[in-house]
């Protein structure tokens, strides 16, 4: 089956390529699809996209009127698409809803302990042979109160680490997960009490109605003076103006962000000659207590690997007429 993918990126390549000239004859473009590029897809029968390609309904009327019946993301999220279109035209979406939580967690760690320990000022500080320890005074994370925000299987991984560290965790959650609150200790309780009590918050939602723009200036004014915020979930679940005011009157202390709202066309891509025209994310690179990463939580080895496989899973099952395990419905 002739198979569009959108978005090909050089450190998918050693997971791709292997199945290049398989049953599915997968065909490469490194181009996001938008409704400039859609045409591409015409004698296809599926393509696959990537979290930061288009997918509303105009892209998708011009996909279906190219003949393609099905979408298969190499992603979890799936904000990108427009799933009630894509059910009008009878086209079949099917996602990657668990490639690591591992990955992610783990990265949400390291931007804590980089934020805390203040190691990104201090590697430079080096390399400029300024070996002074003024200004890198951090704190001990035993003992601190964390917020994971989201207990799904990242918040899971991420309080599982944190207990090692010897916090204090609270979560918040509408679906309570027993088995961490007997192996790891955590305390569910309502979100307004989670805001006050933290020194950590974290972020593992999706986004959707009731979430977007959960962090705002209101839920920061509950917040600790100081509060470390960090966010490798959804760049939607935070208002970011409101985090840059924040920052600037200090009530933020730190904030670590791998999702942006605004990250379409702006992350995955090389723009060092350009000139930055978000105005929002050039203000949060003046922090020294602010550290972006763009959209890399996921990226480790074996999550490349799983994201392929299940990728190629989704493609068998719609050649072979079976619903993936995996399909949005």
């Amino acid at each position: 089956m002739k198979t569009a993918v959108y978005s090909f990126h050089k450190f998918e390549k050693p997971y791709f390529e292997p199945f290049k000239a398989g049953d599915h004859a997968l065909h490469f473009f490194n181009l996001a699809l938008s409704i400039e590029t859609a045409a591409i897809s015409a004698g296809f029968e599926a393509v696959s996209l990537f979290v930061s390609d288009d997918a509303s309904a105009p892209v998708l009327e011009i996909l279906y009127k190219q003949g393609v019946r099905f979408i298969a993301l190499r992603s979890a999220g799936y904000n990108n698409v427009d799933l009630h279109k894509a059910k009008q035209l009878g086209i079949r979406v099917a996602r990657v809803p668990a490639y690591s939580p591992y990955s992610v967690a783990e990265h949400t760690i390291a931007l804590m302990l980089a934020l805390n320990r203040k190691l990104i000022r201090a590697h430079y500080r080096i390399m400029e042979q300024n070996f002074s320890l003024d200004g890198l005074t951090g704190f001990d994370m035993n003992g601190k109160t964390v917020g994971i925000i989201g207990t799904g299987q990242i918040g899971t991984v991420t309080a599982r680490i944190l207990h090692g560290f010897g916090c204090r965790l609270l979560a918040f959650d509408k679906n309570e997960n027993e088995e961490i609150k007997q192996k790891y200790l955590v305390t569910y309780t309502d979100f307004e009490s989670l805001c006050k009590q933290s020194d950590i918050l974290t972020l593992h939602l999706p986004l959707n109605e009731q979430t977007k723009h959960l962090i705002n200036q209101s839920s920061i004014a509950n917040m600790k003076q100081g509060v470390m915020l960090i966010n490798t979930s959804r760049g939607g679940l935070v208002n970011t103006n409101d985090v840059v005011q924040s920052l600037k009157s200090e009530h933020i202390g730190y904030f670590g962000m791998d999702v942006y709202e605004e990250e379409a066309g702006l992350f995955f891509e090389d723009h060092s000659e350009d000139i930055l025209q978000d105005d929002t994310i050039a203000r949060l690179m003046t922090f020294k207590n602010v550290l972006i990463t763009s959209h890399q939580g996921f990226l480790t080895e074996t999550s490349l690997q799983n994201i392929a496989k299940t990728t190629l899973y989704n493609l068998d099952c719609f050649e072979q007429k079976l619903i993936s395990v995996n399909e949005i419905q």
